[in-house]
């Protein structure tokens, strides 16, 4: 259980996020949501949207060491990972470290970038470290992802492949502002003044101890079997060709269990799960060729056919 202390951070760090991404209250719970549990962040939508303003957003609320790197066609691993570099003096090769040397690397625009550099991130989002000529580096802890990408203009991208995007805890679109916050939007300061003036409000030791939190958050066994059923469903349900692994699973459930701790309860419900599987299981599910739908839409099909018992 978190302290009142605690409790009042978060709050007012998801304050502060709001108050920067106008009108998206849900994607910034959803946002901290994958913070909490240890995962990265996919944020997928068409530019202008806010993407990499929730970025900057959360990276200045956390007051974290930030890296954001502008993926591109002709960007290599070693840009991304670090290079190693011969010392003639020292007569000794010297690691010099990357971008992805930072508790909070943005990824804008990832799918630009060629399969051997998307590649590259894909031992740090699983593992925490970084392998370059056989010698391992751990990252700076906590180490948090967010991944933009747009998924309408695909001239010249490259597609992340399904065992990368498994590694997204979250999936998540912005979608346009109401009327009442872009007006705020078009009327207001600038974003980038805004978030520069954000005062950091949590920081590392206060994830950490935020990411423990969440594990102690209750998840009955009732509330297990529900999320394995919407496992099962989704291994055999129509216009699914490749369903939910158990990763997928473990990922539900963490997410409830962090989903609960923001609403300051000590215990996950079928509502939590109901309320999150879309962004866990959507950008998970394979859909048929034939079938001429998208992951979103099989998982609302899917939560509609398993009932709560």
């Amino acid at each position: 259980m978190l302290t009142d202390q605690d409790q009042e951070a978060l709050t007012a760090a998801q304050a502060q996020v709001n108050s920067l991404v106008l009108g998206k209250a849900r994607e910034v719970r959803l946002a901290f949501v994958a913070l909490l549990c240890d995962g990265h962040l996919l944020i997928e939508d068409l530019p202008g949207l806010g993407k990499t303003t929730l970025a900057h957003a959360l990276a200045a609320t956390l007051g974290l060491g930030f890296q954001r790197v502008q993926f591109t066609s002709d960007l290599l691993p070693s840009d991304i990972v670090g290079v190693s570099i011969f010392d003639a003096q020292a007569r000794r090769f010297e690691f010099h470290p990357g971008p992805v040397f930072a508790n909070v690397l943005l990824a804008d625009e990832i799918n630009r970038a060629p399969p051997r550099t998307q590649s590259a991130l894909l031992e740090a989002m699983a593992e925490h470290q970084v392998t370059v000529d056989g010698t391992t580096h751990r990252l700076p802890e906590p180490f948090f992802v967010i991944a933009t990408q747009n998924p309408v203009d695909l001239s010249g991208t490259y597609p992340l492949p399904d065992s990368q995007l498994d590694r997204f805890l979250l999936r998540l679109s912005l979608g346009y502002p109401d009327e009442t916050a872009e007006r705020a939007l078009l009327a207001g300061e600038d974003r980038r003044g805004l978030i520069a003036r954000a005062t950091p409000l949590l920081g590392g030791d206060d994830v950490v101890r935020l990411r423990q939190a969440v594990t102690a958050v209750h998840a009955s066994e009732a509330l297990v079997g529900y999320v394995q059923a919407l496992l099962a469903r989704s291994r055999h349900a129509p216009g699914v060709r490749v369903g939910l692994s158990p990763r997928a699973g473990i990922a539900l459930l963490r997410a409830a269990r962090a989903y609960a701790l923001l609403q300051g309860r000590t215990s996950a419900t079928p509502a939590d799960v109901q309320a999150l599987f879309g962004a866990v299981a959507a950008h998970r599910l394979v859909p048929e060729i034939e079938a001429g739908s998208d992951g979103a839409a099989l998982a609302m099909s899917i939560l509609q056919d398993v009932p709560v018992d």
